[in-house]
């Protein structure tokens, strides 16, 4: 017999069918069990026979029997079945129990024992709804003549310079884990002028927050042959709709589940100046702030926006030379045609017009004290008629954490990496 999945199920009512899961939980009355029986695509109840012998939960197990509508069972139907084959059982109890997990209590158990609570349903419905989300990025940008690129993660010098890199011996030489594709996504613009790439990159940063991971997805975009760094800002607002499109129509269960609320995305959003959000944050909201925009002031600046505009994203433009990375177009009075996207108070988006200009470059470098014999290389593809350009990253984990509402964006990722954690 062909297996069902247990989204199938609703459709066969009255037909026999066979599901193959895991055991997600059971209860015995005695002269009747009732078990549910989780697969890939969801989990129906089975109603079993009184005096069979179960086993413990998580135990890969089949099932024969004929479906029924039952309002009562969850999803309003169930399987009766006679018996139940065990395919592998659980040889223990599970340190957390898998239908009582719950993201908000117990953290560190949760993800300590990450391997196993991941079967919960509230545990990988995240990471499903990330998989809609990559997968609408990688649809759209094919669709709009980017090819995708693979770039090394092993590296000589930082794309940012600055002291947050991972060193690794290779071969008796010093090497990093990339912080960013940046230049390498540079340089591929002069060979397909629009590219993109999934790949996790590596912050040597000593945050304990809700909001920073140690290794994260990063989604990277570049293109070449632009005006300015609107059109760049265009092309990702196009693009964030597409993914928050593919989403909702591929990931319906997931968000229904966790009872997500789409975000309110306008056809335009808002362009805001970092200094008038500067004087927003200090003059209306009464807020301190350093010398960018921290957490407090990204998330008071997000409730601001979205009040004002009815919107739960906005653009901080103009960014300061001072506080952005020493590729980013210089205007020449001291800002930069860079940019950050807040999405409900929460920057998941750094990027801007990047210099095509080597002795511009090499000029910038030497103003952040970094010595541009570390980023040669780098420097000689803008000798060779490099094209106005532009991009952006999305850290994947920190748009799933804003779109789902998760407490830490740790739960964003299979298996997270912060400054305490390197198993499971």
């Amino acid at each position: 017999m062909e297996r069902t999945l247990t989204s199938e199920v609703p459709g066969k009512v009255g037909e026999e069918v066979e599901l193959q899961g895991w055991l997600h939980w059971r209860r015995n009355l005695g002269g009747i069990q009732f078990i549910l029986l989780r697969d890939r695509s969801g989990i129906v109840q089975v109603v079993l026979p009184g005096g069979l012998k179960l086993p413990l939960p998580e135990s890969a197990v089949r099932v024969r029997g004929v479906v029924v509508q039952n309002d009562k069972a969850p999803g309003g139907y169930e399987v009766q079945a006679e018996d139940l084959e065990v395919l592998q059982p659980s040889q223990q109890p599970t340190p957390v129990e898998i239908p009582k997990e719950e993201w908000r209590a117990n953290p560190e158990t949760l993800l300590t024992y990450r391997y196993v609570t991941l079967r919960g349903e509230k545990a990988r419905a995240p990471l499903k709804i990330q998989s809609a989300l990559v997968r609408g990025f990688r649809k759209y940008l094919d669709s709009q003549g980017f090819t995708e690129i693979f770039t090394p993660k092993l590296v000589r010098a930082g794309a940012e310079g600055g002291a947050n890199l991972f060193e690794v011996d290779y071969f008796g030489e010093s090497a990093y884990l990339a912080q960013s594709p940046q230049l390498y996504k540079q340089i591929m613009v002069g060979v397909y002028e629009r590219v993109y790439e999934v790949a996790p990159v590596w912050r040597a940063e000593e945050h304990a927050t809700s909001r920073h991971l140690n290794e994260y997805l990063s989604l990277d975009v570049e293109m070449g042959f632009i005006d300015s760094d609107e059109d760049v800002m265009a092309l990702e607002e196009e693009l964030v709709r597409a993914m928050l499109e593919e989403t909702a129509q591929t990931a319906g269960p997931e968000l229904a589940l966790l009872e997500v609320e789409m975000p309110k995305l306008p056809r335009e959003i808002p362009r805001v100046p970092y200094a008038e959000a500067k004087r927003i944050v200090k003059e209306e909201l009464g807020l301190g702030m350093g010398a960018d925009l921290n957490d407090e002031a990204e998330r008071a600046l997000g409730a601001y926006f979205a009040e004002k505009y009815g919107t739960d994203f906005v653009f901080i433009v103009q960014y300061p030379e001072s506080v952005r990375p020493f590729y980013t177009y210089p205007t020449g009075d001291g800002l930069t045609r860079g940019y950050d996207l807040l999405f409900r108070g929460l920057e998941i988006t750094s990027g801007g017009q990047r210099i095509h200009d080597p002795d511009v470059i090499v000029q910038q470098l030497e103003k952040k004290g970094m010595d541009p014999q570390r980023f040669r290389d780098y420097i000689e593809v803008f000798k060779y008629g490099m094209p106005p350009h532009g991009g952006f990253a999305i850290g994947a984990e920190r748009f799933t954490q804003k779109l789902i509402g998760l407490p830490n964006v740790r739960y964003a990722r299979a298996f997270p990496r912060d400054r305490h954690r390197l198993e499971p």
